[in-house]
C-alpha cells in the first residue's frame, strides 16, 4: 500500500511538471502563430 501511495505521488508530480511544460509549448506555439498571422497582413 505505501509504495502504490508513493508510486501515484510521483505520477502526480510527473504530470504537473508535463502539464507546465506542455501550458508553456502551447503559449510558445500561439506567440509564433499569432507574430506569423500579423506578419502576413
Amino acid at each position: 500500500m505505501q509504495s502504490m501511495k508513493t508510486g501515484y505521488r510521483g505520477l502526480s508530480l510527473l504530470v504537473d511538471l508535463n502539464w507546465d511544460r506542455g501550458l508553456y509549448l502551447g503559449a510558445l506555439a500561439f506567440a509564433l502563430g499569432a507574430g506569423a498571422y500579423i506578419g502576413s497582413l
